[in-house]
């Protein structure tokens, strides 16, 4: 019976105690965002915001859109996305400018590491990019 006993207080204890059964919490982490329109000749945007350890650029962007006032235009959003099914969340438009298939425009994920400076496209989108602290990232409205 002690035994049992033993044992239920040890996993109790686990539970009580913040961060044993969790990873540290690490802070949050500095990150540029710009968004660049290679098609229009309208002036690049950059906005600072921080992201939490480990956390998505989804995250960080929405952070953006409810914390900056630039960011945050009080008509519409700054940024929209749609849930693809298979692939997850899918950037749509930035600024109000959207892509357009007839048009072969779209938005761009590219990040300038903060490691060497180099210029990356990810393989992944918005909803699973992890930005790495001083990570520059460039949302690119281009052509394919």
């Amino acid at each position: 019976m002690s035994l049992i006993m033993a044992s239920f207080l040890s996993t109790a204890l686990l539970l009580l105690v913040p961060g044993i059964l969790t990873e540290k919490e690490h802070g949050s982490n500095p990150i540029n965002l710009t968004i660049v329109n290679s098609i229009a000749d309208a002036p690049n945007e950059t906005y600072s915001t921080d992201i939490v350890y480990r956390g998505i650029l989804l995250g960080a962007m929405r952070r953006l859109h409810q914390t900056n006032a630039d960011f945050n235009d009080h008509c519409s959003s700054r940024f929209t996305y749609t849930e693809n099914f298979n692939y997850g969340p899918f950037l749509e438009s930035v600024n109000g400018v959207a892509g357009n298939n007839a048009e072969h425009t779209y938005w761009e994920l590219l990040v300038q590491t903060g490691k060497n400076g180099s210029v990356i496209r990810p393989d992944v989108g918005i909803g699973c990019y992890i930005p790495e602290p001083n990570d520059h990232i460039i949302l690119n409205f281009t052509k394919w």
